[in-house]
């Protein structure tokens, strides 16, 4: 477990440039659909219609996520992840450079193929190569990446359309954002390859490719057939959506049929799904706010999208403090024999709160965008904080040997809320003329996870920091570990 500060550091600049490549698209389209530019100059429902790039994006994401944790275990977990930070770097460029609709959102589907294999390898070498008793602070600092790569994306995207335009034209200039930001991703993925080189060469790159690259195949026929047949039928964007997740809710099918008694102990752990379950409302959660906040924002506030930027990187940056300090706080709260659980409930809980009073605030009209500013940096820091808390309760959970199978699937369930979120919202959005439905379904969601997280039977802290304790009692809460008896003495020689 030498030198984890450095690879922690590492793979937080993988999570900062592959989440910046994904949350560019919200700024991105909410740009085209102010400037009436692109695909997005001609249809009557522009908001359902970004929302479905965005969703169309997340269910590719989705398709890789348990066969990359799955391939992680078979190949090593920073092959996936060298491969999943190139592939995403040189699909994002493309991003920049194709023309039209559909081969727009064909790319955008195959960049987050390649970049559904990062999360549960990522996530399964921080368990692996962290000691027991920082599990959660390694987890937090190392997804921090997640809100840096969001502020970056949300934050610079007028500067670098501005930069674009120069270069491009008005038409042209939402490019720019794709071909920076991409090759940024390549350098960093090349890094991390190097780094990996350092431990241990030979590292099958090539042939974990081209696995990956079969599954993501099939993955991009589906997407694509699916928006194709839906397209062609003439159904709501939102129902194209819907359709994606039934895609994705085959592919847990056809798992089950076929490594169910390989996973087993993945697959049949009631824990573990209610983990998955609730973290469809995190992932919806995050892709809203991450998608939708420049917007909301600018609706809200009327103000202009520079300033509707910089107002919605409240959301982001709060991750900034929220990740780590969560991670920090549940391994704090493991040593005291407390456990992570009460923390994740009590999180999600406040999110939840605060949720509402943003709703609120919007509903009650003309709102101080610093109100805005700061409710949204309130609900996020919680938000944010919680999740490195249930990530390590997931790793506690799941064998260790199948790590990368556990968190796939985990991601797998949860891209349901990211795939669902941005066109559900974007649709509701386009029906009522303002975004206090799509807030208020937001909390709602959060409402339940929280509800879920109370089931869950975490493991006893002994057993985590190295005793013989086992799950925690039907009550979710630690049972104290009776002291052992010391051995007889034996018995004096006459």
């Amino acid at each position: 477990m030498r030198n984890y500060r450095t690879l922690w550091f590492l793979l937080m600049l993988g999570w900062t440039v592959s989440a910046a490549d994904r949350a560019l698209t919200g700024p991105v389209v909410t740009w085209m659909i102010d400037n009436k530019v692109a695909f997005l100059a001609d249809t009557d429902k522009p908001y359902a219609l970004a929302g479905l790039i965005g969703g169309l994006f997340f269910a590719g994401y989705m398709l890789t996520q348990f066969p990359g944790g799955y391939l992680g275990d078979k190949y090593g977990h920073r092959t996936m992840i060298g491969v999943s930070l190139v592939w995403a770097g040189i699909a994002t460029m493309l991003s920049g450079v194709i023309t039209g609709l559909t081969m727009f959102i064909a790319i955008r589907v195959l960049t987050g193929l390649g970049e559904g294999a990062f999360f549960s390898n990522d996530r399964s070498l921080v368990a692996e190569r962290t000691p027991p008793e920082k599990r959660s602070l390694g987890m937090g600092v190392v997804i921090t990446g997640l809100a840096l790569g969001i502020t970056i994306a949300t934050v610079f995207a007028p500067d670098l359309i501005d930069l674009g335009t120069s270069a491009f034209g008005t038409e042209g200039a939402w490019r720019m954002p794709f071909l920076l930001l991409g090759v940024v991703t390549l350098v960093v993925g090349v890094v991390l390859i190097a780094y990996f080189r350092t431990q241990e060469r030979n590292l099958p790159y090539l042939r974990a490719a081209a696995h990956l690259g079969a599954y993501a195949a099939v993955g991009l026929a589906a997407v694509m057939a699916v928006y194709f047949v839906g397209d062609a039928a003439g159904l709501a964007d939102i129902w194209i959506a819907v359709l994606e997740v039934a895609l994705a809710l085959t592919l847990v099918a056809v798992v089950f049929a076929r490594k169910g008694e390989e996973l087993r102990p993945v697959l049949h752990n009631r824990d573990l799904w209610l983990i998955n379950l609730a973290f469809i409302a995190v992932l919806w959660n995050l892709w809203f706010f991450s998608f939708w906040s420049v917007s909301i924002v600018a609706d809200a506030a009327h103000s202009s999208f520079g300033r509707s930027a910089l107002i919605a990187a409240f959301n982001a940056g709060a991750g900034i403090l929220g990740f780590p300090a969560g991670g920090w706080l549940a391994d704090r709260a493991v040593k005291a024999g407390i456990g992570r659980k009460p923390l994740v409930i009590a999180f999600t809980a406040m999110q939840c709160v605060l949720t509402i009073a943003f709703g609120l605030v919007i509903v009650a009209g003309d709102p101080s965008v610093w109100l805005l500013a700061g409710l949204l940096f309130g609900a996020s820091t919680f938000f944010n904080a919680m999740q490195p808390m249930a990530q390590a309760m997931l790793a506690d959970i799941a064998p260790p040997e199948q790590h990368g199978a556990a968190f796939g699937m985990n991601n797998l369930i949860g891209e349901i809320g990211a795939v669902l979120s941005p066109a559900v919202s974007g649709a509701l959005r386009d029906a009522t003329d303002s975004w206090n439905a799509a807030i208020f379904l937001d909390a709602g969601l959060i409402a339940a996870a929280a509800l879920l997280f109370c089931f869950v039977r975490e493991k006893r802290s002994s057993t985590l920091l190295g005793g013989d304790g086992g799950e925690a009692d039907r009550t979710g809460r630690f049972a104290k570990t009776a002291p052992v008896a010391p051995p007889p003495r034996p018995a004096a020689r006459s």
